[in-house]
């Protein structure tokens, strides 16, 4: 039989999670005059993903296993409009006085293999329960919209091949990643040149 597991914790911290960022971007945007986020997505990962995921490593699904394995069951994505924006929002969660950044892993600086490139931060979240607090495992990622293009349709393809993407697909998207970090590019520099005009105006 099946194991049924408590999400309620883990709906708490997107809750927490949730607040804090939209707290710390709206000052952001009130110390800087400047909104540098597109959209924020957030989510609790499905049962059967959970499940899936486990079942990968060869692990059964239980309360434990879910809290030793699975550290993205909370995940929000923060899409943001350039490729500094990306490290803004790093250096603004890393100051956070209520989230604890527990891993960084760049795929801007080390893309995939396939090509995918994001910021990824393996955070901690408190949640106030009666008697003590207690920190959940949360994922947050920080990309461009052109990155976030470029996943979405990956996401799209790998859901269509789900065992072997052909190699004519996989080395197309593997092109078409370098297109985007490139366009990401001009975009900063675009970015960098309305930057030096609002400041000499």
């Amino acid at each position: 039989m099946t194991e049924k597991i408590n999400f309620s914790k883990y709906n708490y911290a997107l809750k927490m999670l949730e607040t804090e960022v939209d707290i710390l971007l709206q000052e952001f945007t009130i110390h800087h005059g400047y909104n540098p986020v597109e959209h924020v997505k957030s989510r609790i990962k499905t049962e059967q993903s959970i499940q899936n995921k486990l079942k990968e490593k060869n692990l059964e699904y239980n309360e434990r296993n879910v809290l030793l394995h699975v550290p993205d069951v909370v995940g929000l994505r923060i899409v943001v409009s350039f490729l500094s924006d990306v490290y803004d929002i790093v250096a603004l969660i890393h100051n956070s006085h209520n989230i604890i950044i527990k891993k960084r892993k760049d795929y801007i600086a080390n893309p995939k293999e396939s090509g995918y490139t994001s910021y990824h931060l393996l955070v901690l979240v408190p949640i106030y329960l009666e008697n003590h607090v207690e920190y959940v495992e949360a994922e947050i990622q920080i990309r461009t919209i052109a990155m976030d293009f470029w996943a979405s349709i990956d996401h799209k393809i790998r859901y269509k091949f789900p065992d072997v993407i052909p190699p004519d697909v996989s080395k197309a998207l593997e092109n078409y990643a370098e297109d985007i970090k490139e366009l990401d590019k001009k975009m900063y520099y675009l970015n960098k040149i309305m930057n030096n005009y609002q400041e000499n105006l």
